[in-house]
């Protein structure tokens, strides 16, 4: 979303939905994800989902990720334990001098063979180079090739394979995020790497998505701010949308790159973008930019909304509560306009087109669009504005999502 709200927005709407419904100031950091993540925010327990499945305790003797016989319990438990033998060390890449442990990244990743975590070194230009492999001994003393298949920062999926020939699984990678030549934070991120993806994890990023923007319109209802079923649905297609990368998009399996984000909602849950930042300051899982969220505050003050926007947008519930908060309102004064009216009753555009083409550029010219085009406005729109309304209808063609907010 790369916009501010004009001024023509800042009057507050009465208008509720029609009918025809029915029918990010980031500061200088790392480039740690696609071009959109940068006081570790967590959602409070009363707001995050218990997504995750009883866990055995029994450790078999060998385990298996993606489609075999690991599950999502399993998983995370791996992933979690993964993260405290990484935390466990005294700092980040603790054994390499101060003056470059800034310049390498700690990859965890299991051997599923001996159902043992191994820690990896990385230099960071290595892992940020797309194609780059390297021969490395882990932790244990285990030669691997380590290949990056996608550069991404945190996000980077890379495979592990030791001299037989066996799989690893990447777990977690420790990422020193620099600013200023100091390590500003410590990144624990688990990317979508090959041997990960599973029905379960696509599964899990789902519900966890699916719930999270059910508690949001839980929290505004509690406060008399009623919230569409229609509008959730189409905020938790948004929440992939926005994060669908256009290049790959128009090149790649278009069904495996939506999974790819849910799998991440499903790794990561409330870290979910936490580190992403777009060219224009857009940041987190709803990719809004600081001077939309500052008036979405000051027109719900009773939201109580966190006032620094970084910190508001790394944590789920906040962003998500002003995500929904921006859309409700933007809806109420697009639907005031007489030409969206128009070619809502014309069938010329429907509702999930205006909103989603309002959300990503610049809500207060739709309805010139609209009059100016009729029912070719979808030319007048930016370009990449036309390739997310594609983007979009695309993911509801091939990934539908559940109605029943």
């Amino acid at each position: 979303m790369k916009f501010r709200l004009t001024a023509s927005i800042f009057l507050l709407s009465t208008t509720v939905f029609t009918s025809a419904l029915a029918q990010t100031s980031s500061p200088n950091s790392d480039p740690i994800t696609r071009p959109r993540v940068v006081a570790n925010v967590r959602v409070k327990n009363e707001d995050r989902p218990d997504l995750r499945p009883t866990v055995a305790s029994n450790r078999p003797q060998t385990e298996s990720i993606g489609n075999r016989s690991l599950g999502m319990g399993r998983l995370r438990a791996r992933i979690d334990e993964a993260e405290r033998l990484l935390r466990s060390r005294t700092e980040p890449t603790a054994y390499l001098p101060k003056s470059t442990s800034l310049s390498y990244v700690t990859v965890a990743a299991l051997d599923p063979a001996q159902s043992r975590i191994h820690l990896i070194v990385v230099p960071k230009e290595t892992f940020l180079k797309r194609g780059s492999m390297m021969s490395l001994s882990t932790s244990m003393g285990t030669p691997v090739t380590l290949r990056v298949l996608r550069a991404n920062g945190v996000n980077t999926a890379v495979t592990v394979v030791d001299q037989s020939g066996r799989n690893f699984t990447p777990l977690l990678v420790q990422y020193p995020v620099e600013r200023g030549g100091r390590l500003a934070e410590t990144a624990y991120y688990t990317s979508v790497h090959p041997m990960l993806v599973s029905n379960d994890v696509v599964s899990a990023g789902q519900s966890y998505l699916h719930s999270m923007l059910d508690l949001s319109a839980k929290r505004l209802r509690a406060k008399n701010i009623m919230i569409s079923p229609q509008l959730v649905g189409m905020a938790e297609r948004l929440c992939i949308v926005e994060h669908s990368d256009h290049t790959r998009f128009n090149s790649e399996n278009r069904k495996e790159l939506f999974n790819e984000i849910y799998s991440l909602y499903g790794l990561n849950e409330q870290n979910t973008y936490r580190y992403a930042v777009s060219t224009a300051g857009a940041g987190g899982i709803a990719q809004m930019i600081p001077a939309t969220y500052q008036t979405i505050r000051r027109l719900y003050p009773q939201m109580n909304l966190t006032p620094d926007f970084v910190t508001g947008m790394r944590n789920h519930s906040n962003a998500l509560d002003a995500m929904l908060l921006y859309m409700h309102y933007t809806w109420n004064e697009m639907s005031n306009s007489s030409d969206v009216q128009n070619a809502l009753n014309r069938g010329i555009a429907a509702p999930y087109e205006l909103m989603a083409a309002g959300y990503n550029s610049n809500p207060a010219k739709i309805p010139k669009y609209l009059r100016e085009g009729g029912s070719g406005w979808r030319s007048l729109i930016p370009h990449e504005t036309q390739l997310y309304l594609t983007i979009y209808k695309s993911l509801d063609t091939i990934s539908p999502i559940r109605q029943n907010h």
